[in-house]
């Protein structure tokens, strides 16, 4: 296998094709690809690594269970855990009195 270069030509997803295109290397970090310019509307992004974005309904999904999952565990350790004071220095309070004055 070769190694890649600055200018070699890769695959990649672009956002604003919508689509799989044509992409030139524009930098690389440690050996691999970072940002590519798409060599169809010549649009400069970071490499995806020819995976397309999640579409709205994906995303709909996951928020859906994300939520289910928090609203059976949120209540039960809230009501378990004591609210933590943050301790303030005098010096900060009096400072925050004479900017409200």
């Amino acid at each position: 296998m070769w190694e890649l270069r600055l200018g070699d030509e890769i695959d990649d997803y672009c956002v604003k094709c919508r689509r799989l295109t044509n992409h030139a290397i524009v930098s690389m970090v440690d050996a691999k690809a970072a940002k590519v310019r798409c060599r169809s509307c010549y649009a400069d992004h970071d490499f995806r690594n020819e995976q397309a974005p999640p579409s709205k309904k994906e995303l709909a999904k996951q928020k859906e269970l994300f939520n289910a999952v928090l609203a059976g565990i949120a209540p039960a350790e809230a009501a378990m855990q004591d609210p933590v004071e943050v301790p303030v220095e005098p010096e900060v309070k009096a400072k925050a009195k004479k900017k409200k004055a």
